[in-house]
């Protein structure tokens, strides 16, 4: 490594640039000294999200009140299009709505319905939890068998593990895009197509990806994916999350939770539920509106910076971390826990050390946000839109600094 990418002159070099450096004042990050490296779990908070929420809290609530219903109504579809607009799926296929485990949910058991007389589900063992025990406990309900694949937690799924473990009795696969512990990118065109093979359908969760990565489930044809919004789309805490279902299996699918909002006509009132058309039917009960709109503001403002340079700026980011770990935390115990191809891995990168806990801890005491994952991993997390090149080099200097004295 050369002394000029261990200069911190470098990184601000690489700051001034940086053609999206000027995003950063887009957010309400206004604590001084803060370095926020904890955006792959709760992003920044945008300031046109901010003017959103109190015009809708002042105007379209506090002022126009049930009559906003009229705007309001149509929002999950709304806010659906532009996420599928980060996530490569064409108008009236995603929607914004429930949370990420209810359209799992939802989503696995309409999925498997559609393949009625095959009794496997296929996931893998470092998929996030929530994931597993969904499909775990419709296994459990239905009397299916579960095949749990091995996985490295650090390079991710391996497309033939997946499969040498789907055959005719497969009806759904359950995958993480990006893994949430080390972040490695799993082949999403390669693995929906060997499970297109045997006959099933492909359930993609998209957490950590939507923002991050490029994603194109039109153009990988993956029948269904979830994901959530407040990581990358900076929709905050709690925002609701979204679902995919491509357009040849829109009108198929029967989700299995009736709501009135999925209902035909929603005000009919009537004694029995009809599945409205489209997307629609998706929904359950009442949506979230202010979360619905701060997806929008989110999704909107990641569309303006734009796919491609976003996802150029994550990868110089992570390789800038990767190169500064190599040369300062890995001579000292440290192991790199992420792919080191950039075209293998999202936008963290995970570092394995017998003492991760504590280093997040005090990192966090120090003023340097990042996180904590079993078994003794670290993340950082390098959203495009608010981490600066000086921010990775300054939270790299100060791990090195606490484990050097620390020991």
């Amino acid at each position: 490594m050369s002394q000029v990418v261990l200069d911190r002159a470098q990184a601000g070099e690489l700051d001034a640039a940086d053609p999206l450096a000027g995003y950063r004042e887009r957010f309400l990050l206004d604590e001084p000294g803060l370095i926020y490296l904890n955006g792959n779990s709760l992003g920044a908070l945008p300031l046109a999200t901010l003017r959103r929420m109190d015009r809708m809290l002042r105007q379209e609530w506090g002022t126009a009140l049930a009559r906003s219903w009229d705007h309001w109504v149509d929002l999950p579809a709304r806010a659906g299009d532009l996420v599928g607009e980060l996530t490569g799926a064409a108008p009236g296929q995603v929607l914004v709505t429930d949370n990420t485990t209810v359209n799992l949910y939802k989503l696995a058991c309409a999925a498997l319905d559609a393949r009625p007389g095959r009794r496997v589900i296929v996931t893998d063992a470092d998929n996030f939890p929530s994931d597993r025990y969904v499909v775990e406990g419709i296994a459990a309900q239905r009397g299916l068998e579960l095949r749990m694949l091995p996985t490295d937690i650090d390079e991710g799924v391996d497309p033939e593990l997946v499969r040498a473990a789907v055959d005719e009795d497969t009806a759904l696969v359950s995958l993480s895009h990006v893994a949430y512990r080390s972040g490695a990118l799993a082949d999403m065109a390669g693995i929906t197509a060997i499970v297109h093979q045997a006959g099933a359908l492909m359930l993609w969760d998209l957490c950590h990806s939507v923002g991050a990565v490029p994603v194109d489930l039109d153009g990988c044809d993956v029948d269904l994916a979830v994901g959530c919004t407040y990581k990358y789309v900076n929709a905050g805490p709690g925002a609701p999350a979204f679902l995919y279902v491509s357009a040849r299996l829109r009108e198929v699918l029967r989700q299995p939770i009736w709501g009135w909002f999925s209902q035909a006509d929603q005000f009919e009132m009537g004694p029995r539920y009809h599945p409205a058309a489209g997307i629609t039917k998706f929904m359950t009960g009442t949506p979230s509106i202010l979360g619905t709109a701060a997806v929008e503001e989110g999704a909107r403002l990641l569309l303006e910076a734009g796919l491609g340079p976003l996802r150029a700026k994550s990868v110089l980011l992570t390789s800038y971390l990767v190169e500064l770990a190599d040369a300062w935390l890995v001579p000292l115990g440290c192991a790199i826990a992420t792919p080191r191809d950039a075209s293998r891995r999202g936008g963290h990168v995970s570092f394995r050390h017998p003492r991760a806990e504590r280093i997040v801890e005090e990192l966090a005491a120090g003023g340097v946000i990042t996180d904590y994952r079993t078994p003794e991993r670290f993340r950082f997390g390098l959203s495009p839109l608010t981490t600066r090149f000086t921010d990775v080099w300054d939270a790299t200097q100060a791990a090195r600094d606490l484990i050097e004295r620390e020991g």
